[in-house]
């Protein structure tokens, strides 16, 4: 894990894992507002071929809609991506941004923000539980 990502590694396809996530961050309030199939980019934009690797920009408007009111300016730090990888036939990496990370670049701001991020980085932590559990359910069922 890095410093500004939270992350769990599923034993399923991309494909089963990226509606996993999506179902995940569903369920603890959040919608996917984007979605950049960074694979397909890179290849059109770059010719380069790489894993398949989507980004889902979610959100969750009851806590954007308190962050942007407790520090304007972290808006430009709005949404909470969140990165599917695949790792190969039957494991994916997913990857989201640490809202604890957010609230270091506020800086100043970060203090009134503090007890939003708390909320929101419990909630995407139970969405990583959420998808490593429903990981674990497919495979058993498999």
């Amino acid at each position: 894990m890095s410093g500004f990502t939270l992350s769990t590694t599923c034993a399923l396809p991309f494909e089963q894992s990226v509606t996993l996530a999506r179902e995940a961050l569903a369920e603890a309030g959040f919608g996917v507002l984007t979605e950049i199939d960074l694979k397909a980019t890179l290849a059109a934009k770059l010719g380069e071929d790489i894993a398949p690797e989507v980004i889902l920009g979610a959100c969750n408007p009851r806590f954007a809609y308190a962050a942007t009111q407790a520090e304007p300016s972290v808006a430009a730090l709005l949404r909470c991506n969140v990165v599917v990888r695949s790792l190969g036939a039957d494991a994916t990496l997913i990857e989201v941004f640490d809202p604890a990370a957010m609230a270091r670049l506020a800086g100043d701001g970060s203090a009134s923000l503090a007890p939003i991020v708390e909320e929101v980085r419990g909630l995407l932590t139970g969405v990583l539980g959420r998808i490593t559990e429903g990981s674990r359910r497919r495979q058993e069922d498999g």
